[in-house]
Parts: structure tokens; C-alpha cells; sequence
């Protein structure tokens, strides 16, 4: 029996949903968004609490002014991993699609492709149109021992369910937040509406591939993915903290306040808070046995 065969229901039924619910939502990107020439550097481009200074020295000592700067050159870093964050995951499922294995997703994949792909353009869009530049790719790249083909796609897809929910978490609350500029709380607000449904077939993916690895695999092998995550989310919490946007926001010393601000334990709940929901998908599924690591 092929792998296709031998899946179980709920992903072919969350898919069948999925997919009707993009074919019944679909948006002209293009067309839908009205972009203004230019936004006002005197606002907030950020929701305050998912700033990277929030809760530190720094956001109480920093002036209005100051803050709103960074919390413009935030919102263009966020809107920049976003791009290179969907250029890899865009490159990976492309290379899955009507492949052994991956038989049953494939359609979804083509609903996916296309979404992900608008999405990245309207992220560069908003880059070039206010912040005229996109923030280099800085993400570390990760290497496990074990380079078995099933491993990879676990992890593959892994990677990509991470990286949307710590996204989502972003795009929920800078949409609803009323002190920013309406195309900012559009652009979060549109991602999130298409995110919610690639996250709820990311799970059951995961999810699937995860039971296929337990038993074929040694405890030790296994160990060594759980380590793979833990460094992976740790990572992605700290691309969020760029010296760049700090010295592009005229603030001094801008490599020792990263240095600062990854050290400060008021930090801590708000980089927990970002990954909550994948630590307990992966806590609750027995993929990671220690939720603190962050």
C-alpha cells in the first residue's frame, strides 16, 4: 500500500476543507490593496508590545519619537522575514508536489504556492514602497546528522509551521491594533486570514509525518530532531532582534543593545509568548519533552 493510501482520514478531510475555503476566499492582491505613497514617520508602525525593546530599560528610556523610528524599522524587518521565510518554505514545497509521498497534499500545495507567493509580494511591497529596501536573509542554517529523506520533510514542514505561527502571532494582534496606519493593519490582517488555514493543515502534516519516524527510528535519533526544533525556535525569536533596525532608527551603540536586549530577562515572556503555541503543539504531540528553552 503506497504512503498516499495509507494516510489517514483527517488530513484528506481538513484538506477537502482547506481548500474550498481558498477557492471561496480568494482575493486579487493586486488589486485589493491601496497603497498609499507615503506613510508618516511620526506613528506607530508596530503594535508596541511586539517590539523587541518592550518591557526593557531601553523602551522606558527611549523618547516617543525615538520609539516610533524603531517601531518603523521593526514592522520593515518583520515584513522582510517574512519574504526570505517564504522564498525557502515556497522552494521546499515546490520540490514535494506530485511526489512519492505527497500524493494526497499536492492539490493543497497548489492552492498554497499561489498564496504564499502573493503574500511575498505584498510583504516587498510594503518594504520598497516605506522602508525603500528589504533586510538581508541572516537566519543561521541548520545541519542535522541525519539526512534520511523522511527526516528532512519532517523537518521541512516543521520549519514552515513554526515560522507561520510565530508570524500569525504577529499578523492577529498587528491587525486589530487601531494605533497603526490602516494599510499596515490591512497587510497583517489579509496574511492572517490565509495563514489560519495553512497552519491547521501544517499541524495534521506534522503530525503524520511525526508517526511515521517513532518507530523507525532510535530514541537517540529522535533526540536529535528534538534538539534540531529547540535550536530552529530559539533562532527565529532572535532574527527578531537586528542590529540594523536599531542603527537605521538612530540609536546608538546598535550591536551591544542586541546583546542587551537577548540577555534581559524581561524579555522572556514575551519571546515565550510569540512561540507559545508551537512549543505546546510540539510539547503536547511528545516532540519536545521540554517546553523551557528558550
Amino acid at each position: 500500500m503506497s504512503v498516499a493510501q495509507d494516510r489517514p482520514k483527517t488530513i484528506s478531510d481538513t484538506l477537502t476543507r482547506i481548500i474550498d475555503m481558498s477557492v471561496d476566499t480568494y482575493y486579487n492582491p493586486y488589486k485589493m490593496f491601496e497603497w498609499p505613497e507615503t506613510l508618516p514617520d511620526e506613528q506607530w508602525w508596530m503594535t508596541q508590545e511586539l517590539m523587541s525593546t518592550y518591557g526593557t530599560r531601553y523602551h522606558e528610556e527611549l523618547t516617543e519619537q525615538q520609539l516610533q523610528a524603531l517601531s518603523k524599522w521593526e514592522s520593515v524587518h518583520f515584513y522582510s522575514l517574512n519574504v526570505h521565510g517564504i522564498r525557502e518554505l515556497l522552494i521546499e514545497v515546490v520540490k514535494r508536489v506530485h511526489m512519492p509521498g505527497f500524493e494526497v497534499e499536492s492539490e493543497f500545495f497548489h492552492h498554497f504556492i499561489g498564496e504564499e507567493n502573493e503574500h511575498m509580494w505584498f510583504f516587498a511591497k510594503f518594504c520598497l514602497n516605506y522602508g525603500k529596501k528589504i533586510y538581508p536573509d541572516r537566519k543561521m542554517s541548520f545541519q542535522i546528522e541525519e539526512n534520511e529523506a523522511d527526516i528532512e520533510s519532517f523537518l521541512v514542514f516543521s520549519r514552515i509551521l513554526i515560522f507561520e505561527e510565530l508570524v500569525d502571532y504577529v499578523n492577529l494582534r498587528m491587525g486589530r491594533d487601531e494605533s497603526l496606519h490602516k494599510i499596515i493593519r490591512q497587510v497583517n490582517s489579509i496574511h492572517h486570514q490565509d495563514e489560519s488555514r495553512h497552519i491547521a493543515f501544517g499541524r495534521e502534516l506534522v503530525k503524520q509525518l511525526w508517526d511515521r519516524l517513532t518507530p523507525k527510528y532510535s530514541a537517540e535519533t529522535l533526540k536529535h530532531i528534538e534538539d534540531y526544533l529547540k535550536r530552529y525556535m530559539t533562532a527565529s525569536v532572535q532574527s527578531l532582534y537586528n542590529p540594523a533596525i536599531y542603527k537605521d532608527a538612530g540609536l546608538p551603540d546598535p550591536y551591544k543593545m542586541r546583546t542587551d536586549l537577548l540577555a534581559d530577562p524581561a524579555r522572556r515572556p514575551y519571546n515565550n509568548k510569540i512561540l507559545k503555541r508551537s512549543i505546546d503543539f510540539y510539547t503536547k504531540k511528545g516532540i519536545i519533552h521540554d517546553g523551557d528553552f528558550l
